[in-house]
């Protein structure tokens, strides 16, 4: 079973769509093994996207994620990561497909893309390792 993380941002959590949202990937048939709602910090964030530092949107970035707590969550499923992409839609919601859930329930960046969903295996072990301990994990 392959592993992804998944973050309700704060646009996702301030909207009370949160569960509206892990509705769909359980629905699609994809376990939930680790969920938790986190206020993140400055150092947590720059972690998480160190990849943008330096770009002309970092900062903006960085005030977006930390302004409310994020529901992080571990999904598996096989194919996890494709499949939770597949249903996230693309980033930009203005572009995401309707019936995505960027799609349906997000409006532009500006306001917020709802969610975030790792990218590959890599990128899921680094994010899961930064949000989560291996105890707090449950494959099941």
């Amino acid at each position: 079973m392959e592993q992804t993380l998944v973050l309700i941002k704060p646009d996702g959590v301030l909207k009370k769509v949160a569960g509206r949202i892990i509705s769909r990937f359980e629905d699609k048939g994809l376990k939930i093994e680790a969920l938790k709602m986190v206020w993140i910090d400055e150092e947590l964030a720059k972690s998480h996207y160190e990849e943008h530092i330096g770009k002309s949107f970092f900062q903006r970035l960085l005030s977006y994620i930390t302004q409310a707590p994020l529901i992080a969550i571990v999904i598996s499923g096989p194919e996890a990561i494709k499949v939770v992409r597949n249903l996230v839609g693309k980033t930009n919601p203005v572009k995401a497909e309707p019936g995505t859930i960027r799609g349906d329930l997000a409006l532009d960046l500006e306001s917020g893309n709802i969610v975030h969903a790792s990218d590959s295996q890599e990128s899921a072990a680094k994010e899961i390792d930064l949000f989560f301990s291996a105890e707090e994990i449950y494959s099941y």
